[in-house]
């Protein structure tokens, strides 16, 4: 296997798609999640390595593309590689890849290693250690701040209380269930016809078990697109908003 990148291939499961078929956004999440701590592992920076230092990667912001959205059934290849530290972010990009080569899905992840015990950002050197860094861009710049529009009225759409299928094993909310929970909050008929072109998310406040998400969304047409915005409150303050493009 080479070292610079990891490659896994997968099959679309029924239970990642939608009612047309198709990969779900918060899906690709949890293959791009699973794929990215595999390669930390392999390049000596995963989960174990981290936490024996009072650390851990904590996922940012993330910006998908689909270019042609994969359906179930079809045997894919999922590569990551480690693009080093832009700023406060550690970068990481994602393809996936049919069995013919064409590119489906693209992402570019941004992530910032934080100390557990002072709630501090960490600069870890041995995160740009020779031989783990491509500097391959699948998408040109780093995923960008999303804020709910200004100039749009943002409308309350649910109430959501953490509960045990959100919470992954670091004991909070898993970031796939963010996705899922702004596609809940997308009208169903959009959301189950209309593929997602591209979203891009990001992660302001942690959640956990317990926690009131009040979710809200803003719609704004773009040509024949439509943008919708989503954005996830505990207490006053965000704690994700999102910029899906349909």
């Amino acid at each position: 296997m080479n070292m610079i990148k990891y490659t896994k291939d997968l099959t679309i499961q029924c239970y990642e798609t939608d009612a047309s078929w198709r990969l779900k956004p918060a899906s690709f999440m949890n293959f791009a999640q699973e794929v990215a701590g595999n390669h930390a592992v392999f390049l000596g920076f995963g989960y174990d390595e981290l936490i024996a230092k009072n650390t851990a990667w904590i996922l940012s912001r993330v910006h998908v593309v689909f270019t042609d959205t994969p359906k179930w059934k079809e045997d894919m290849t999922l590569t990551t590689w480690h693009k080093g530290l832009n700023r406060l972010f550690y970068l990481r990009d994602f393809i996936l890849a049919d069995k013919e080569g064409r590119e489906r899905v693209k992402a570019t992840t941004s992530w910032l290693v934080l100390n557990l015990e002072t709630r501090r950002l960490v600069r870890d050197p041995e995160l740009m250690e020779e031989g783990t860094v491509c500097a391959e861009n699948v998408i040109e710049t780093p995923a960008d701040k999303v804020q709910m529009p200004k100039d749009i009225e943002a409308v309350h759409v649910m109430d959501h209380v953490v509960a045990y299928s959100d919470v992954d094993m670091n004991g909070h909310t898993n970031n796939a269930m963010y996705m899922q929970w702004a596609m809940d909050a997308v009208d169903y008929e959009i959301a189950s016809t209309r593929p997602v072109k591209e979203f891009t998310i990001n992660f302001n406040k942690e959640t956990k078990p317990g926690d009131c998400v009040a979710v809200y969304k803003a719609r704004i047409p773009v040509g024949d697109s439509l943008k919708v915005y989503v954005e996830g409150k505990v207490d006053g303050q965000s704690a994700f908003c999102v910029e899906i493009l349909f």
